[in-house]
C-alpha cells in the first residue's frame, strides 16, 4: 500500500469517527434539550382551562360588553378575503379538535393553507410540467399533471388534519377502557364527577399524554359551563371514539334520570374492554391474508431454490 493511499485511508477512517462521535453525542444531549413534553401538554390544558374560565366570565358579564381582540395575519387574512365561506370545510372545527387542535387560530390557519397549497402547486406544475417539460409529455399530459397538483392542494390540508386525528385516536384507544375503570373506582369512593375526571387525568398522564390532556379539559368544563350535559357532548365530539361517545351518551342519561352512575361506568368499561378484545382479535385474524403476498414473493421463491438447486446440480451432473 502507497504512503498516498495510506494517507486517504488514514483521513477517511478519522471523517467516519467524527461523524460517529458527533452522532453519539447528539443522540445523548437532545433528549436533555427537548424539555418535558408532558410538562409542556399539561401546561397547555392549564392554559385551555384558564381560556375556558375568561369564556364561562364573558358568558356572565356578555352586557358589559366585553370582547376578546384576536390579532394575528392568517386571522386578519382570513377574515379580509372571508375564506371561511369560499373554502367552507364542514365540521372543520370538530375535525380539528379531534387533532388535537383548539381554538380559533388553527382554523384560520388552516383555511389559509387550503388557499396557499392548490396556488403553489399549480404554480410548480406550470413550472415543471408546461414551461420546462421535465419530462417530455404532450401538452394536453402536462395541463393534466397540473390539475392534478391543484386539487392535490386543495386538499391535502384536509388530509394532514385526518392523519394527525386518526394517530391522536390510535393513541387513546388502548388506554380508554384502563381510564374508565380508574373513573368507576373513583366514582365508587365518594368521589364527584369532577374530581374523578380531574384524578384519572393525573393518573393516565404517563400512559397517555392525550387521553389525559382530553380529561383535564372535561374536568375544566364541568367546573366552568353551566350545564354538564354541553361538558359531555363536548367530550364526545372531540374524540371520533365509538366507546368514548358511549360513555358521554350514558353519563347525559344518567345526570338526567338520575340512574346510578357507577352501574352506567361498570356497564360502559365491560364493552370497551370487550371492544379492546374484538379489535385484536380482527387484527390478529387480518394477519394471514397479509401475510400472504410476501411470502409468495420473498418465500417460496427461496423455498424452491433449496430444494431445486441440489436436484438440478445432481441432473446437470449425471447428464454431463
Amino acid at each position: 500500500m502507497t504512503a498516498e493511499s495510506m494517507t486517504l485511508f488514514q483521513n477517511a477512517a478519522f471523517l467516519l469517527i467524527s461523524v460517529l462521535t458527533v452522532a453519539t453525542l447528539y443522540m445523548i444531549v437532545s433528549p436533555l434539550l427537548e424539555g418535558d413534553k408532558l410538562k409542556k401538554r399539561m401546561n397547555s390544558v392549564a392554559n385551555a382551562r384558564e381560556s375556558l374560565k375568561q369564556s364561562r366570565k364573558e358568558e356572565l358579564n356578555k352586557n358589559t360588553g366585553l370582547r376578546s381582540n384576536q390579532k394575528g395575519f392568517s386571522k386578519n387574512f382570513v377574515d379580509r378575503f372571508s375564506l371561511e365561506k369560499l373554502l367552507e370545510a364542514s365540521d372543520i372545527k370538530d375535525k380539528l379538535a379531534q387533532a388535537g387542535m383548539r381554538g380559533q387560530q388553527p382554523i384560520y390557519t388552516f383555511y389559509l393553507f387550503r388557499l396557499i397549497m392548490p396556488i403553489v402547486l399549480t404554480v410548480l406544475g406550470i413550472v415543471f410540467f408546461v414551461v420546462l417539460n421535465v419530462r417530455e409529455w404532450s401538452l394536453a399530459q402536462n395541463i393534466f399533471v397540473t390539475l392534478c397538483l391543484t386539487l392535490t392542494g386543495l386538499y391535502l390540508p384536509g388530509i394532514y388534519v385526518k392523519n394527525v386525528a386518526g394517530k391522536r385516536l390510535a393513541a387513546i384507544t388502548p388506554v380508554f377502557p384502563d381510564a374508565l375503570d380508574l373513573l368507576l373506582i373513583c366514582v365508587e369512593s365518594g368521589m364527584s364527577v369532577e374530581l374523578a375526571f380531574g384524578r384519572v387525568a393525573e393518573e393516565m398522564a404517563e400512559s397517555s399524554v392525550e387521553l389525559a390532556e382530553e380529561f383535564s379539559l372535561t374536568t375544566a368544563e364541568l367546573s366552568y359551563l353551566s350545564s354538564r350535559r354541553v361538558a359531555y357532548e363536548n367530550f364526545a365530539r372531540r374524540n371520533d371514539h365509538p366507546g368514548i361517545k358511549a360513555v358521554s351518551t350514558a353519563l347525559i342519561q344518567a345526570e338526567r334520570y338520575g340512574t346510578p352512575l357507577g352501574d352506567t361506568l361498570r356497564t360502559m368499561a365491560n364493552e370497551n374492554r370487550q371492544m379492546r378484545v374484538m379489535q385484536a382479535e380482527k387484527k390478529a385474524a387480518s394477519l394471514p391474508a397479509k401475510l400472504t403476498v410476501p411470502m409468495i414473493l420473498f418465500f417460496l421463491p427461496v423455498l424452491f431454490i433449496v430444494i431445486l438447486t441440489p436436484a438440478a446440480m445432481r441432473l446437470g451432473s449425471a447428464l454431463g
